[in-house]
C-alpha cells in the first residue's frame, strides 16, 4: 500500500469535510451546494463526490468524527474509573469537551437534523452506524463498572443512556452560559440521580416495579431505524 497516497487521500477527505462544515455554518446546510464545497476546498466536483456522495454523507462523517474524538478522550477514564456513576459522569463531560468546538455549527445543523424524516436525524437509518458505536461506549461503561446492576436493566441501559446523552446534547445546543456551565451542572445532577436509581433497582423488593418500568420504556421509546442492508 502506498502510504504517501493514503495519507494524501485522508488529508483531502478531511479538507473537504472541514470546508463543508465552514460553509454550512456560513450559508446554512440547504443553501450550500457540493460544487461550492468543492470549489472552496480546491478540488473538482467529481473528486468531492468521490469522497462524499452527498451533503448528508458529509454530516454523517461529522458525526463519526465527533464520536472518534469522544472515544479517544474517554480512553483513560474508562481504563481507571470503577463506579458506574464516575464512568458515566466522565463520559458525559468528555462528550461536552469534545463537541464544544462545534457548538455554533451544531445550532445550524439542528434545524435540519431535528426533522424526524431527515436522514440526519439521530434515529434515522443513515445514522445507525454512529448511533450503534455511540451506544457501545455506554455498554463499555457498564461492563467495566463495579456497580451491581440487574441483568434485565443492564441489557436495556446502553440504549437508554444513549437517549439520555442525546437529551443532554440538545440542552447543550441551546445553552448560552459561559463554558456551558448549565450543561455541566445538568450532567452532574442527572448522573447522580441515574446512579441512585440504578443502585436502588437491585433491591429485590423493587423487582416488580423495575419490570413494569422496563416494559413501559420498551413500549414507549421508539425503536431506532435499522441500517439499510
Amino acid at each position: 500500500m502506498d502510504v504517501t497516497k493514503t495519507r494524501k487521500s485522508e488529508e483531502t477527505r478531511a479538507r473537504i469535510l472541514d470546508t463543508a462544515l465552514t460553509l454550512f455554518l456560513e450559508r446554512g446546510f440547504q443553501e450550500t451546494t457540493m460544487r461550492a464545497i468543492a470549489d472552496a476546498a480546491g478540488v473538482s466536483v467529481g473528486n468531492a463526490y468521490y469522497y462524499f456522495e452527498s451533503k448528508e454523507q458529509l454530516i454523517q462523517a461529522f458525526y463519526a468524527r465527533t464520536h472518534v474524538e469522544h472515544v479517544a478522550a474517554s480512553h483513560d477514564l474508562l481504563a481507571n474509573a470503577k463506579s458506574f456513576a464516575d464512568r458515566l459522569r466522565g463520559l458525559m463531560h468528555t462528550k461536552i469537551d469534545t463537541i464544544e468546538p462545534y457548538h455554533q455549527f451544531a445550532g445550524v445543523l439542528f434545524r435540519t437534523a431535528a426533522d424526524p424524516q431527515s436522514p440526519l436525524h439521530p434515529l434515522s437509518a443513515e445514522s445507525a452506524p454512529v448511533r450503534d458505536e455511540a451506544t457501545a461506549i455506554f455498554a463499555e461503561a457498564l461492563d467495566g463498572s463495579t456497580s451491581r446492576i440487574p441483568s434485565d436493566l443492564r441489557a436495556e441501559l446502553p440504549r437508554l443512556l444513549w437517549l439520555y446523552h442525546m437529551g443532554v446534547v440538545l440542552f447543550w445546543i441551546h445553552d448560552s452560559s459561559p463554558g456551558r456551565r448549565r450543561t455541566r451542572r445538568l450532567v452532574d445532577g442527572t448522573v447522580s440521580l441515574i446512579a441512585s436509581l440504578v443502585s436502588l433497582s437491585a433491591n429485590p423488593l423493587l423487582r416488580p416495579l423495575r419490570k413494569r418500568a422496563l416494559a413501559l420504556l420498551r413500549e414507549m421509546i421508539p425503536e431506532a431505524a435499522p441500517a439499510s442492508a
